[in-house]
């Protein structure tokens, strides 16, 4: 019904930045909030940044004043904008979404998630 796809990952050294760009298709209504989650090596997965459909945004306090989260509404698109990589954000980073889906009538709001995207930073 809902697929996301990620893309933008990719090796880059220390100090470096990527973009992430997750897009969103399918029998969408509305999405509601948007955000990019990690999971290191040995690692859970951890949130690093939301976005609501207004535009408010949350951090991870490790990531703040290096990532930028925005989201374009008319493509169903949300980025991830990386600066100032440090090895310790590698991971695979996924994008999640709540959507609403209409259904015979009704608003039918479930998480999808995407593939995930590989970001390595190392020199």
């Amino acid at each position: 019904q809902v697929q996301l796809v990620e893309s933008g990952g990719g090796l880059v050294q220390p100090g470096g930045s990527l973009r992430l760009s997750c897009a969103a298709s399918g029998m969408i209504f509305r999405i509601y909030d948007m955000g990019w989650y990690r999971q290191g090596p040995g690692k859970q997965r951890e949130l690093v940044a939301t976005i609501t459909s207004a535009g408010t945004t949350n951090y991870q306090d490790s990531v703040k004043d290096r990532f930028t989260i925005s989201r374009d509404n008319a493509k169903n698109t949300v980025y991830l904008q990386m600066n100032n990589l440090k090895p310790e954000d590698t991971a695979v980073y996924y994008c999640n979404a709540d959507v609403g889906v209409l259904r015979i009538g009704i608003i039918a709001r479930n998480d999808y998630w995407g593939q995930g995207t590989q970001v390595t930073v190392s020199s």
